[in-house]
Protein backbone atom coordinates (compact mmCIF):
# COMPACT_ATOMS: atom_id res chain seq x y z
CA UNK A 1 0.00 0.00 0.00
CA UNK A 2 1.36 3.11 -0.93
CA UNK A 3 2.30 6.23 2.14
CA UNK A 4 -0.21 8.88 2.21
CA UNK A 5 2.66 10.79 3.80
CA UNK A 6 4.21 12.87 1.20
CA UNK A 7 7.78 12.50 0.12
CA UNK A 8 9.02 15.77 1.77
CA UNK A 9 6.82 15.31 5.12
CA UNK A 10 8.65 11.69 5.42
CA UNK A 11 12.21 13.53 5.15
CA UNK A 12 11.67 16.27 7.44
CA UNK A 13 10.08 13.35 10.49
CA UNK A 14 12.85 11.65 9.45
CA UNK A 15 15.44 14.28 10.13
CA UNK A 16 13.18 15.40 13.09
CA UNK A 17 13.72 11.86 14.86
CA UNK A 18 17.69 12.18 13.77
CA UNK A 19 18.51 15.71 15.47
CA UNK A 20 16.72 14.16 18.80
CA UNK A 21 18.62 10.64 18.60
CA UNK A 22 16.21 8.20 17.50
CA UNK A 23 17.92 6.72 15.02
CA UNK A 24 15.33 3.55 14.62
CA UNK A 25 12.81 5.94 13.92
CA UNK A 26 14.19 7.77 11.54
CA UNK A 27 15.23 5.08 9.46
CA UNK A 28 11.49 3.64 9.89
CA UNK A 29 10.48 7.10 7.84
CA UNK A 30 12.30 6.73 5.55
CA UNK A 31 11.80 2.91 5.02
CA UNK A 32 8.18 3.46 5.04
CA UNK A 33 8.82 5.48 1.77
CA UNK A 34 7.61 4.20 -1.69
CA UNK A 35 10.50 2.39 -3.07
CA UNK A 36 10.67 4.70 -5.95
CA UNK A 37 10.78 8.05 -3.26
CA UNK A 38 13.57 5.80 -1.38
CA UNK A 39 15.46 6.43 -4.07
CA UNK A 40 14.98 10.20 -4.31
CA UNK A 41 18.04 12.31 -3.83
CA UNK A 42 16.48 13.87 -0.18
CA UNK A 43 15.60 10.39 1.09
CA UNK A 44 19.01 8.88 0.10
CA UNK A 45 20.83 11.70 2.19
CA UNK A 46 18.79 11.56 4.56
CA UNK A 47 19.49 7.89 5.35
CA UNK A 48 23.24 8.42 4.66
CA UNK A 49 22.85 10.72 7.69
CA UNK A 50 21.10 8.54 9.71
CA UNK A 51 23.36 5.43 9.49
CA UNK A 52 26.75 8.41 9.42
CA UNK A 53 25.20 9.12 13.46
CA UNK A 54 24.87 5.39 13.94
CA UNK A 55 28.65 4.68 13.14
CA UNK A 56 27.54 2.11 10.34
CA UNK A 57 29.95 2.99 8.23
CA UNK A 58 29.96 -0.48 5.81
CA UNK A 59 26.07 0.77 5.32
CA UNK A 60 26.95 4.62 4.83
CA UNK A 61 29.33 3.13 2.23
CA UNK A 62 26.36 1.00 0.20
CA UNK A 63 24.08 3.83 0.71
CA UNK A 64 26.31 6.63 0.15
CA UNK A 65 27.35 5.12 -3.42
CA UNK A 66 24.03 4.12 -4.30
CA UNK A 67 23.07 7.79 -3.70
CA UNK A 68 26.08 9.00 -5.82
CA UNK A 69 25.24 6.48 -8.42
CA UNK A 70 21.17 7.50 -8.67
CA UNK A 71 22.43 11.33 -7.74
CA UNK A 72 25.62 12.42 -9.35
CA UNK A 73 25.27 15.79 -7.43
CA UNK A 74 24.26 14.30 -4.45
CA UNK A 75 26.58 16.15 -2.24
CA UNK A 76 26.23 14.30 0.65
CA UNK A 77 26.86 11.01 -0.97
CA UNK A 78 29.95 12.13 -2.04
CA UNK A 79 30.54 13.05 1.63
CA UNK A 80 29.35 10.18 3.67
CA UNK A 81 30.95 7.91 1.67
CA UNK A 82 34.32 9.36 1.85
CA UNK A 83 34.37 9.63 5.42
CA UNK A 84 32.71 5.95 6.10
CA UNK A 85 36.00 5.04 4.01
CA UNK A 86 38.13 7.50 6.35
CA UNK A 87 36.81 5.89 9.63
CA UNK A 88 37.49 2.12 8.49
CA UNK A 89 41.45 3.56 7.67
CA UNK A 90 41.11 3.73 3.95
CA UNK A 91 42.06 7.08 3.55
CA UNK A 92 43.53 7.01 -0.05
CA UNK A 93 40.25 5.39 -1.16
CA UNK A 94 38.23 7.81 0.49
CA UNK A 95 40.50 10.81 -1.22
CA UNK A 96 39.83 9.11 -4.76
CA UNK A 97 36.26 9.17 -3.76
CA UNK A 98 36.59 13.04 -2.95
CA UNK A 99 38.61 13.88 -6.35
CA UNK A 100 36.30 11.96 -8.23
CA UNK A 101 33.76 14.12 -6.24
CA UNK A 102 34.95 16.64 -7.56
CA UNK A 103 34.70 16.33 -11.19
CA UNK A 104 31.10 16.19 -10.34
CA UNK A 105 30.19 19.03 -8.37
CA UNK A 106 33.09 21.41 -9.12
CA UNK A 107 35.24 23.87 -6.97
CA UNK A 108 32.79 25.06 -5.02
CA UNK A 109 32.20 23.20 -1.94
CA UNK A 110 34.33 24.13 1.02
CA UNK A 111 33.47 20.52 2.61
CA UNK A 112 34.95 18.76 0.08
CA UNK A 113 38.23 20.44 0.28
CA UNK A 114 38.64 20.60 3.99
CA UNK A 115 38.15 17.06 4.17
CA UNK A 116 40.34 16.42 0.80
CA UNK A 117 43.20 18.45 3.19
CA UNK A 118 42.56 16.21 5.87
CA UNK A 119 43.25 13.27 3.80
CA UNK A 120 46.27 14.30 1.60
CA UNK A 121 47.25 15.50 5.09
CA UNK A 122 46.88 11.70 6.71
CA UNK A 123 48.83 10.63 3.18
CA UNK A 124 51.67 12.86 4.42
CA UNK A 125 50.75 15.41 0.77
CA UNK A 126 51.34 18.49 2.87
CA UNK A 127 51.59 20.53 0.29
CA UNK A 128 48.50 19.34 -1.29
CA UNK A 129 46.73 19.42 2.29
CA UNK A 130 47.87 23.28 2.92
CA UNK A 131 46.39 24.11 -0.97
CA UNK A 132 42.94 22.38 0.24
CA UNK A 133 42.87 23.89 2.85
CA UNK A 134 43.11 27.40 1.70
CA UNK A 135 40.84 26.72 -0.86
CA UNK A 136 37.94 25.64 1.81
CA UNK A 137 38.83 28.89 4.56
CA UNK A 138 38.09 31.04 0.49
CA UNK A 139 35.01 29.32 0.27
CA UNK A 140 34.19 29.77 4.26
CA UNK A 141 36.52 31.15 6.61
CA UNK A 142 35.37 29.18 9.66
CA UNK A 143 37.03 26.15 8.18
CA UNK A 144 40.59 27.53 9.31
CA UNK A 145 38.99 27.51 13.26
CA UNK A 146 37.82 23.70 12.62
CA UNK A 147 41.36 23.11 11.31
CA UNK A 148 42.73 24.27 14.50
CA UNK A 149 41.01 21.53 16.48
CA UNK A 150 40.92 18.69 13.80
CA UNK A 151 43.55 16.33 14.38
CA UNK A 152 43.59 14.77 11.12
CA UNK A 153 45.27 17.73 10.72
CA UNK A 154 47.69 17.66 13.04
CA UNK A 155 51.21 17.79 10.64
CA UNK A 156 49.89 20.90 9.47
CA UNK A 157 49.69 22.95 12.84
CA UNK A 158 52.69 24.50 12.55
CA UNK A 159 51.49 26.22 9.67
CA UNK A 160 47.59 27.20 10.64
CA UNK A 161 49.16 28.55 13.74
CA UNK A 162 52.39 30.93 12.09
CA UNK A 163 49.49 32.34 10.02
CA UNK A 164 47.13 33.61 12.98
Amino acid sequence: MASSIPLRRRVEYARGFLELGLLEDARAEIEALDPKDRRSMDALSAMVDIEMEAKRWSEVIATASHAVQEHPACERGWIGWAYALRELKRVEEARDILLQAEQELGDACGLLHYNLSCYFCLLGDLEEAQRRLERACQLDSDWRGTALEDPDLEALKPQLLGSS
